[in-house]
């Protein structure tokens, strides 16, 4: 028999958390983790970068709401913030748009540190990736390496880190491992051209087999 799932916030229609105008369905987390809430809430108040950067946050989405771009927007929290150094963990395959986004950052008079995902250059059988599942067989093909550009952003002493497309578990393990906050400029999306909500707005139609049962 199959567990009943409890109900999330995935499971509301109402979402009086947003400006409390209606009530509270009774398993709405806001209710049931309202110790948690102001505990969190310290953090905020008491954490000086965590109230920076939250409140940095605030203020880009209430002047620039709908107006910026997501480029934009990370300059202007990078400028509230005094940021200064910025690093780039980038995908081999979107480098090109690493280089723009570089450049960008350095007209705007940030310091750009950049490491590709391929940095150490070291084989994907050393870390026992089968060699049949090599993009390319029988040559040298590197592992993405997003600890190691982690390390060498911590050693720079980035501000701030931005991933630009890292596959999916490379974004996670440089997210863990960075020592400077980490923001997205590109969730890599081979097939969808890197809009990965696609899948999910087309997913009642041309991505139907989404929805199939497993």
């Amino acid at each position: 028999m199959k567990k009943k799932s409890i109900p999330t916030c995935t499971n509301c229609n109402i979402f009086n958390c947003g400006r409390l105008e209606k009530k509270f369905p009774d398993f709405c987390l806001s209710v049931k983790y309202r110790e948690d809430s102001f505990r969190v809430l310290k953090i905020y108040q008491e954490d000086k970068e965590n109230a920076k950067i939250a409140r940095a946050a605030g203020e880009i989405e209430g002047v620039y709401y709908g107006k910026l771009t997501r480029v934009e927007e990370i300059i202007e929290l990078f400028k509230k913030i005094g940021a200064k150094k910025i690093g780039v963990a980038t995908c081999l395959g979107l480098i090109n748009e690493a280089k723009i986004f570089a450049h960008i950052l350095e007209v705007k008079g940030f310091e750009a540190y950049s490491v590709i995902c391929k940095v150490g250059a070291i084989d994907k059988t050393v870390i026992n990736i089968p060699p049949e599942l090599k993009l390319q067989k029988d040559c040298h093909e590197s592992i993405c390496n997003p600890i190691l550009q982690a390390e060498i952003l911590n050693k720079q002493g980035t501000d701030y880190n931005v991933i630009v497309g890292l596959c999916v578990g490379h974004d996670s393990l440089f997210t863990k491992y960075s020592q400077a906050p980490v923001t997205t400029l590109i969730t890599k999306d081979r097939v969808l051209g890197h809009n990965p909500a696609a899948a999910l707005y087309t997913s009642n139609f041309f991505y139907k087999r989404l929805l199939a049962k497993e």
